[in-house]
């Protein structure tokens, strides 16, 4: 018996797919986002801090679901086994990531809100969310089989 890769069951039923798709999402927003932000060099008036601004809400708003798929496919994929090795340190560097992503968003937004100027510690606060990303990836891809 083979798989077909276009029946919608193989695709919204395989036991670990939903965080394997959405995983990009929140990456390629979060990325762009500090690519954006790092364009307007804290203008807030430029359009690349416009672009910033809604790029960073996307990636707060992805990295969510995708977290609670990571724990279901931690669960179903991984049959909930115990948190250790490589599992361990994706879960570490993956929340880390998921609050690094918040807290940027979240600077973002107070200082649209209170109309003051970007902070400059934001600079950090996003670049070390993209190596931690990347941290988190290169792991998940040893997790997954990609990186074997």
């Amino acid at each position: 018996m083979s798989i077909n890769p276009f029946d919608p069951r193989t695709v919204l039923l395989a036991k670990h797919a939903q965080h394997v798709v959405l995983i990009h999402f929140p990456i390629a927003l979060f990325i762009a986002g500090v690519g954006f932000d790092l364009a307007s060099r804290g203008q807030r008036a430029s359009q690349f801090a416009g672009a910033a601004y809604l790029n960073l809400c996307g990636a707060a708003i992805a990295v969510i679901p995708t977290a609670i798929t990571g724990l279901i496919a931690w669960q179903l994929a991984l049959d909930g086994q115990k948190i250790k090795g490589i599992l361990l340190w994706h879960m570490l560097a993956a929340w880390t990531s998921v609050a690094l992503v918040m807290v940027a968003w979240w600077v973002h937004r107070s200082a649209r809100k209170s109309g003051s100027p970007l902070p400059g510690y934001r600079i950090p606060i996003e670049l070390l969310g993209v190596a931690m990303i990347g941290l988190t990836a290169h792991l998940g891809g040893f997790l997954s089989g990609v990186n074997t």
